[in-house]
């Protein structure tokens, strides 16, 4: 009963917050940086988050994911050339691992703790990104040793279902094993594709993807498809370099807001 109370709440809240013009532009603005994240620009899928969060508090999780696969199923065929599933079948495991440990989490988990939480992991990525350009060859002998890859798979498993945000964490892995971009992109469509239908049946099973959330996901489709689109080309023309720098600064005051939101 307690359940069906807080999904009745949440569709009521949620409802309330894409009748308005704002709602409607926000969430457009967070699906077009989940096409732009998935095509290379992985920084702006934080960006992502944090909009979805904001806007929709513990139940931004189930809402954002179908359009999370969305943009795998579009980004597989273009980068299917530069990898291959062994690396995916290597960390699968322990990301089975986490994403258990994160839906019991996510189950027990209050409302008023889904945006300081998120904010939280939000942060957590940023350093791990800050850490990686800091001291690359430490993190090239991290990678290298043993357990790093059960660690590093069961914490993208527990990031990727409480919050939809393992991207940091899986970049850390592979690009500290010095993988070029595009091969790292194409293990990535993989890797997260296979995830998030995982992930899809039991968000249905805890309510927080409803027939509701994917009407509205239905709707912004042509938004996550122009930002694959776009992030394709623009890998060509800007730095991503100097393109993630600029994200890294507002992922932290993303993350800042959600930790600190009322």
């Amino acid at each position: 009963m307690e359940r069906l109370l807080e999904s009745g709440a949440n569709l009521e809240k949620n409802r309330s917050v894409i009748e308005s013009t704002t709602g409607w532009i926000l969430v457009c603005l967070a699906a077009l940086c989940v096409g732009l994240g998935k095509a290379g620009f992985s920084g702006l899928g934080l960006i992502a988050v944090f909009i979805m969060a904001e806007l929709f508090g513990k139940a931004s999780v189930g809402i954002l994911l179908p359009m999370l696969i969305v943009a795998d199923l579009s980004v597989y065929p273009m980068f299917r050339k530069y990898a291959s599933w062994t690396p995916v079948w290597r960390l699968l495991p322990p990301a089975l691992i986490g994403m258990a440990l994160g839906f019991f989490l996510l189950d027990q988990m209050p409302e008023e703790w889904a945006k300081p939480v998120i904010g939280s992991l939000i942060l957590v990525m940023v350093a791990l990104q800050l850490l990686r350009n800091i001291s690359p060859i430490f993190f090239a002998r991290l990678a290298d040793s043993g357990g790093f890859g059960m660690v590093a798979g069961g914490f993208a498993g527990v990031a990727t279902t409480i919050a939809n945000a393992a991207g940091p964490v899986f970049q850390l892995y592979f690009l500290a094993r010095r993988l070029p971009k595009m091969e790292l992109i194409g293990i990535g469509a993989r890797f997260f594709l296979l995830i998030n239908l995982i992930k899809l049946p039991f968000m249905g099973g805890l309510s927080y993807t409803t027939t509701e959330s994917l009407i509205l996901n239905l709707k912004l489709v042509p938004m996550i498809l122009l930002g694959v689109f776009c992030g394709r080309h623009l890998l060509k023309l800007i730095s991503q370099r100097v393109f993630e720098w600029m994200i890294v600064g507002f992922a932290i005051f993303a993350g800042v807001r959600l930790l600190f939101a009322s």
